[in-house]
């Protein structure tokens, strides 16, 4: 299923004002970081060789809009246009995921309607078959609207101690409305995906879903200087089976998403704007199936920033930066194959994730086996910046 790639629909509704940056693929030079304007994409790299040193600079925004005599490597549009992985003419650029040294962290269950689900896994044990009777089982006895509980509070504490007695507490829960947030390391640095690239699914996996999120870019200081979207590809029978799985279930080839472009923080946008965000998110299938669903970021219950302050700090540095994704309330429970067959996704169906100030992450899924294998990591990027002498 072919995918029609454009400005009004990738770039933010007021690109005019948005500071911009991405990384492309350049045929005979390898990645290249680019300020991402309405009528082009311009080399960066007389600023930064890599994402992560720019957004180490006291101000990457400013330093991004001041720059000048840059060389314009493609127009947006020629680009967009090769951004279909499977109609990729390699002889031209592409664009790349907009990371590149930083770790990639992100948060589990910060939304209430995800947090549900992830308990409804763990009961089923990671049977999608089981999980309509478990859902009315699980919220018949904790309903499902724990959005006034604040994480880590008294009330919390209270709650946990009702729910044990009346044993339905879960390690989901614990994560959810307990002091201490979970952070996992979703990929590893290099590896993710931009967009019109595949993103993969396990073969052996027959409940997985898409996870639209919001993707904080942070520095080394823990200053948060920008965002972008992200798709955190999850294997929901693989978790359900087991949390020990989770590795599996989240870091599998071309499983983790990032992009368009990272929109830096000016005085046009800030962590204000992601608090605002609503995320929309649709999967077509080839079979005319279509899922609509959202994720408003008011509803989360941890502020962006304390979320940060729970992957970096005294006990935790990130040298080169990290992304962290800042979780889902989008939980699919639409069935595709019959009622209470919930969701899972089909080779070639495409993801588009989208929020009027980032533009539109789009994807198109295969088995991870299936999808280009991942070859250029960091010493292939040192050495590629050392022939260009950049390092």
């Amino acid at each position: 299923m072919a995918h029609t790639f454009s400005l009004q629909a990738h770039l933010p509704e007021d690109h005019a004002q948005a500071t911009l940056i991405g990384r492309l693929w350049q045929p005979g030079v390898g990645p290249v970081l680019v300020r991402i304007d309405a009528d082009g994409a311009y080399d960066l790299t007389l600023i930064a060789a890599t994402s992560s040193e720019l957004l180490e600079l006291d101000d990457p925004a400013a330093a991004v809009r001041a720059a000048t005599n840059m060389t314009r490597i493609a127009t947006l549009q020629e680009l967009l246009d090769n951004a279909d992985a499977a109609r990729r003419d390699t002889s031209r650029p592409w664009l790349l995921a907009p990371i590149d040294l930083q770790a990639v962290k992100a948060s589990g269950v910060t939304f209430v309607a995800s947090m549900l689900e992830r308990v409804i896994e763990e009961q089923a044990r990671g049977d999608a078959g089981k999980a309509e009777s478990v859902r009315k089982a699980i919220t018949a006895v904790i309903g499902d609207n724990l959005s006034s509980v604040v994480p880590g509070s008294p009330e919390a504490a209270r709650l946990k101690e009702v729910l044990l007695e009346q044993g339905v507490w879960s390690q989901y829960l614990e994560v959810g409305i307990g002091p201490d947030a979970e952070i996992f390391t979703k990929a590893q640095p290099m590896s993710s995906v931009g967009l019109g690239d595949e993103v993969g699914i396990h073969p052996k996996s027959a409940w997985n879903n898409p996870e639209p999120e919001i993707v904080l870019a942070i520095n080394s200081r823990g200053k948060v200087v920008g965002a972008t979207l992200g798709n955190d590809v999850n294997l929901r029978d693989f978790e359900g089976r087991s949390a020990l799985l989770l590795g599996k279930a989240k870091d599998n080839n071309a499983s983790c998403a990032v992009g368009p472009f990272i929109r830096l923080f000016d005085a046009n946008f800030s962590i204000d704007d992601v608090r605002r965000a609503e995320l929309t998110m649709r999967v077509d299938g080839t079979e005319g199936f279509t899922l609509k669903g959202s994720s408003s970021m008011s509803m989360i219950s941890r502020d962006p920033l304390q979320l940060v302050e729970h992957a970096i700090g005294p006990n935790h540095q990130y040298p080169d930066g990290l992304v962290l994704f800042l979780g889902t309330m989008f939980a699919p429970t639409q069935g595709r194959f019959g009622p209470g067959q919930g969701f899972t996704h089909q080779v070639a169906d495409i993801v588009t994730i989208s929020t009027p100030k980032l533009g539109a992450l789009v994807n198109t899924v295969n088995f991870s086996d299936q999808t280009a294998p991942w070859t250029f990591g960091l010493t292939a990027l040192y050495k590629n910046l050392a022939n260009r002498k950049l390092v």
